[in-house]
């Protein structure tokens, strides 16, 4: 059953992946932005009713914002993830396992996490027994 669940969710993360390209892409928000100014024009001329109108180029604009938030979190990302690599190809004793994250699945995250926090356990074990060497 945890194999399954594993292979779900690596699909579930590709899929997310691709999503995230798409919907951040200016393709996607040029095609968007023609389909609601086609939505506009066919719907805002013809109807009389101002209340449905006002609320049709509210929902339009609030789907183009997806596009551009999308976009605008993708670059963000993208800046945020060189910056940490950057520092951690620069400093010595780095591990470099945790460089392009981004790529890993979240299990191999996860894992990463729990490494870390066992080696601060061992850290502080080791401290603790200098220390009461002392």
């Amino acid at each position: 059953m945890n194999i399954i669940y594993l292979k779900v969710e690596l699909v579930f993360e590709k899929l997310t992946s691709i999503a995230t390209r798409i919907l951040g892409n200016a393709i996607t928000f040029i095609l968007a932005f023609i389909l609601v100014i086609y939505w506009w024009a066919t719907n805002l001329f013809t109807s009389n009713n101002q209340h449905q109108n006002i609320g049709d180029i509210i929902f339009g604009i609030t789907f183009l914002s997806l596009f551009v938030i999308q976009k605008s979190f993708n670059r963000y990302s993208a800046l945020i993830h060189l910056k940490i690599n950057e520092l951690i190809s620069s400093h010595e004793p780095a591990n470099n396992s945790v460089m392009n994250t981004s790529q890993k699945t979240e299990q191999e995250i996860r894992e990463l996490a729990r490494e870390y926090i066992d080696e601060e356990i061992e850290k502080i074990i080791k401290e603790d027994a200098d220390e009461s060497q002392i």
